[in-house]
């Protein structure tokens, strides 16, 4: 036991940050959320739909070729396609078929059809990448949320120390006589209060944390613990250099939604065509070969001779008699011709074009087309709202960052001021010259200030993160 916990100590000692690895910082949360988040999961499985799409129509490009065959009994009166006849007897049949087909012109339908599920295949694709971005977006902001709650739990912690220190000052000083004993009691109800607003600190962590994991898709029984990087080391672009109209216009080339709705348009473009061309006449090229057997027994014809002295008439004049010694005749017989000849006799195959012109259809291929161009300009009104919502994000986050910073620096005064006075009435109240209720005025004044103040903190962090994802450069919350 001694030797094993050498061995920890010194390995401890050694690599120091060896068990600080299993702490998750964000790119680590961003790249478990990319592989395990369900929504990008789903939106991987509707890329691929989208792309087996595109590979059908492609597909149907090429000829069709198909084989078939039966074999069956029939019985009654039917039609034996082989021969033609009528039969009244139940016979065995076996036929064998292969059709061949490829369209030559159709109005460039399927031309404009492939086009049109490439470009929403693309469009998928495009979408997918846009709910990575929501993702890596949803998960840094829970990920400050984290950060905040554990710094506003640390400095619960401290506050509640502060309190019992000065609990216990005040309890030797109503011992020695210098102070009542209402000072003490006040003092017991802050601290009672300084606890349960601790208590609910640690209960807010565990929340945030539970927040971050659903975005992850991680499980909420896996033991995690975040990384927390010191706020005021969190790289930040200096404001100036994210102005909303620069931003926006960068916004445009390089946001997936943008993406996403200019490749949405391309493909309603060629379904529009791709319905246009449906309303014309199209052509294809078929063949087909095929053989038949069948158990009916086929006649036979078979010449004969009979050989005996018969008469055949009489010599004009002398009427001589004429005699013959044979006479032929021809009989039928049922006879059954083999499997294979069978096949070989009754083979047969056709080629030839064909060519099919919509005349009356219900208006079905009108209002297909009709359709298709409204949903053309739907598309174009989806792009123009989404640019439109783009450009309101970009100047509100704005908005909201300049409004962050200023009341970040607001606070910053405030907390100056409100610890100057702390430190004051902490002076005061220790030679007697300030009453309890004055000393914890001041004090929750100050670590109200404090809270106000890593709050407003990691809100303009993430308002500038939001103003620098919009510009393309990622969220990142370390130097690289």
């Amino acid at each position: 036991m001694k030797k094993l916990l050498l061995i920890l100590f010194l390995s401890i000692l050694l690599n120091p940050t060896g068990y600080a690895q299993d702490k998750w910082d964000l790119r680590k949360c961003v790249e478990y959320a990319m592989a395990n988040n369900i929504s990008i999961k789903q939106a991987d499985v509707q890329a691929r739909l989208s792309e087996l799409t595109m590979k059908q129509s492609k597909l149907s490009q090429i000829p069709t070729l198909s084989f078939s065959t039966g074999l069956g009994i029939n019985s009654g009166n039917s039609l034996n396609t082989t021969t033609y006849t009528i039969n009244t007897n139940t016979y065995a049949f076996n036929s064998y078929s292969v059709q061949a087909g490829v369209t030559v012109y159709n109005g460039l339908y399927l031309h404009n059809l492939i086009a049109s599920n490439r470009m929403a295949w693309q469009a998928s694709l495009a979408n997918s990448e846009k709910t990575k971005n929501d993702v890596s977006l949803n998960v840094a902001n829970a990920y400050l949320q984290v950060l905040l709650t554990k710094e506003q739990s640390e400095a619960s912690q401290l506050q509640l120390h502060l309190s019992q220190n000065q609990l216990e000052i005040t309890r030797k000083q109503v011992r020695a006589g210098s102070l009542p004993e209402l000072n003490a009691a006040e003092l017991e109800s802050q601290v009672a209060q300084d606890s349960s607003t601790y208590i609910g600190s640690v209960g807010n962590i565990q929340q945030a944390i539970l927040t971050l994991k659903a975005y992850m898709g991680l499980d909420a029984s896996v033991p995690f613990e975040v990384y927390t990087p010191p706020v005021d080391d969190i790289p930040i672009e200096k404001l100036t250099d994210l102005q909303p109209e620069p931003v926006y216009s960068l916004a445009l080339a390089n946001q997936p939604q943008q993406k996403m709705d200019a490749l949405q348009i391309e493909a309603a473009r060629y379904t529009e065509k791709a319905t246009k061309g449906a309303m014309l006449p199209q052509v294809s090229l078929f063949g087909n070969a095929g053989s038949n057997f069948v158990t009916t027994p086929t006649p036979t014809p078979t010449v004969y001779s009979l050989y005996f002295p018969h008469s055949i008439g009489y010599v004009n004049g002398t009427g001589a008699q004429v005699l013959n010694d044979s006479i032929s005749g021809v009989r039928y017989q049922d006879s059954h011709t083999p499997y294979f000849k069978q096949l070989n006799q009754y083979f047969q195959q056709s080629f030839g074009v064909n060519v099919s012109i919509p005349i009356l259809n219900n208006g079905i291929l009108r209002t297909n087309h009709a359709k298709s161009k409204l949903n053309l300009r739907n598309q174009e009104l989806q792009r123009d709202q989404d640019n439109l919502t783009l450009k309101q994000n970009i100047y509100q986050a704005y908005t909201a960052a300049v409004t962050a910073l200023q009341k970040f620096e607001a606070n910053k005064i405030s907390v100056t001021a409100t610890q100057k006075s702390y430190d004051y009435a902490q002076k005061r109240y220790a030679v007697g010259m300030l009453n309890t209720i004055d000393l914890l005025t001041n004090q929750n004044n100050f670590f109200n200030a404090r809270i106000n103040l890593l709050s407003a903190q990691y809100d303009y962090v993430f308002k500038m993160k939001v103003l620098e994802f919009y510009k393309g450069l990622g969220i990142k919350l370390t130097k690289e």
